[in-house]
């Protein structure tokens, strides 16, 4: 449950209200964005929570799209985690991780080359805790975690305190000012939500190092999406008690706003250090899971056999590991957060679409022998799929988000030559 919780709480609760609030300017749709998000993510949950007690391997999402889709559609998975996914997952966590430190310190951050080799050394260092060893990692995953999400629930409170004795509910009304929601509008805001959220499935990548998996993982997956959906909730509606919709959606900082507000410089100081420690421990916990998909991809033979490697002295995936923080760093110095953010999304979604799909074929194999069934199959799978095919169809029909949403796909997509000309041949077209 801590490396749920530890993957999802990272820099998107503390950076994606003012965007959402751009797109959706009223109390209600802005709140509305994150119960779907919340919903879709909890869908989402719910179904690898049955995949993943049927199938607890190391891989996760890999493995669940190669036993329903094959290894064409697991190599691209694998692919997009390498040149697009994580690589665009760890720059965005680890910018909003530089910024704050800058904004500690009091430096300029203007500075924004200093500002990017900053969040490059973060996912240096944290790769070196993951080298040493799980334990090491894990480890600081649930230090971490006790610190960001303690520490969130405290701005939740003291805004709450604060706030509705000074303002009451006048910043929730009108609820829905005219013009404050569109179809379009609410599916790129939706895109935010699911940047914050993002992370529910991440444990699912360690399940063959998971102590009796047929049992914690569903529980660690459900338990803990739901206790990011609560916090996320009851922080959108602390922020809206200090702050009016209005300020939101210009806010940058939103979080350090509010302390502002409410506690004054002592309080912006406690919320850039959460912030801090919640996006490194974030930086941690997707280095100390998705290494392990390319670790799972060359042990099946769909992946260069060096990378599946272990470390003579600390057991760990290290190429794997140190492969996936290069690339980081290297993306943290070319994009900035709303383009690294996007596009990590973007490239992540038809994956998730896989990897919930793949439940329709898995039940109609004879081996396929869950320790947990999805409640309300098969809405649940049915629903979030939907989801992912409106929010693709709208992030392409819209001219703001087109060309670049046909890039990232596209991207992805020249995995398909590469499967080909390397680990593809003599394996057909499975």
């Amino acid at each position: 449950m801590a490396v749920v919780i530890g993957s999802t709480i990272g820099s998107g609760i503390f950076r994606s209200p003012a965007g959402i609030a751009d797109k959706l300017p009223g109390p209600l749709p802005m709140l509305m964005a994150w119960v779907a998000g919340g919903i879709f993510a909890i869908c989402g949950a719910l179904t690898i929570a049955e995949i993943a007690s049927a199938l607890p391997k190391t891989g996760g999402i890999y493995v669940f799209i190669k036993e329903g889709w094959g290894d064409l559609a697991a190599f691209l998975f694998g692919w997009s985690q390498l040149v697009m996914i994580r690589a665009a997952s760890l720059g965005a966590i680890a910018i909003t991780c530089s910024e704050y430190f800058f904004r500690v310190m009091g430096w300029d951050l203007a500075l924004v080359m200093p500002v990017r080799y900053v969040a490059a050394g973060a996912i240096l260092l944290t790769a070196t805790f993951n080298v040493v060893g799980v334990r090491v990692g894990a480890t600081f995953t649930n230090v971490t975690v006790l610190a960001k999400y303690g520490g969130l629930v405290f701005i939740v409170i003291v805004a709450l305190a604060v706030g509705l004795p000074a303002n009451g509910f006048s910043h929730f009304t009108p609820a829905m000012p005219p013009g404050s929601v569109s179809v379009p509008a609410f599916g790129l805001a939706l895109v935010s939500t699911l940047w914050a959220f993002d992370g529910w499935a991440d444990i699912s990548y360690n399940g063959g190092e998971v102590k009796d998996p047929q049992k914690n993982l569903p529980r660690a997956l459900i338990g803990g999406t739901l206790l990011v959906i609560l916090i996320y909730l009851a922080a959108n509606v602390a922020y809206l008690t200090v702050l009016p919709i209005e300020e939101i959606r210009t806010s940058r900082l939103v979080a350090a706003d509010v302390a502002q507000r409410v506690i004054g410089p002592a309080g912006v100081v406690f919320v850039s250090v959460t912030v801090m420690i919640s996006t490194f421990g974030t930086l941690n916990a997707v280095l100390f899971t998705s290494p392990r998909v390319f670790f799972a991809m060359a042990e099946d033979g769909l992946f260069f056999r060096q990378v599946a490697a272990v470390h003579p002295k600390f057991g760990t995936p290290w190429i794997a590991i140190l492969m996936t923080a290069s690339l980081g760093a290297a993306f943290v110095l070319l994009r900035t957060f709303e383009q690294l953010a996007d596009s990590f999304v973007t490239a992540f979604l038809p994956f998730y679409l896989m990897a919930v799909a793949s439940i329709f074929r898995l039940r109609k194999q004879p081996s396929y022998k869950p320790a947990f069934k999805v409640p309300g199959y098969p809405f649940v799978p049915l629903l979030f799929m939907a989801a992912v095919l409106y929010l693709l169809g709208n992030a392409l029909i819209n001219p703001g988000s087109r060309w670049q949403t046909a890039g990232v796909l596209g991207v992805c997509l020249t995995g398909i030559p590469v499967y080909y000309l390397t680990v593809g041949r003599g394996r057909g077209r499975s």
